[in-house]
């Protein structure tokens, strides 16, 4: 089993890794392709470092996330955290984990530079 954490704002796909009011995680079976269990959860405050440190407490292995800054791309992956970034669309985050089950979820692979709020990516 696999865990997997997609960042969430309004019950939807946030497309700001560090906007995130939530994380939904997901205990996925990668063999069978389905999500086993989800748990929606309530992160620390969003300060350097907290995001990365909290999401390897809760055992996640892979991280599915819009904009994300390279300090913590870097930071998640020294964690043993994969990290899929660049994803585009919204939509509930459920449908995004099925996506990268299924091998459809669209990801560039293209980090934020720019630190704190700003407009690489929408947020809501």
């Amino acid at each position: 089993m696999q865990k997997l954490a997609v960042p969430v704002v309004n019950g939807r796909f946030s497309q700001h890794f560090g906007g995130a009011d939530r994380f939904a995680i997901f205990e996925v079976d990668e063999k069978a392709r389905k999500i086993v269990s989800s748990v929606s959860a309530v992160p620390p405050p969003h300060e350097q470092g907290s995001f990365p440190t909290w999401l390897k407490e809760q055992g996640v292995n892979t991280i599915l996330a819009g904009g994300m800054g390279p300090r913590a791309v870097t930071m998640l992956e020294d964690f043993g955290i994969q990290v899929v970034i660049g994803v585009s669309g919204a939509g509930a985050p459920d449908d995004v984990v099925k996506r990268f089950l299924e091998g459809s979820l669209s990801a560039s692979g293209e980090s934020c530079h720019d630190q704190g709020f700003h407009g690489c990516h929408d947020h809501e």
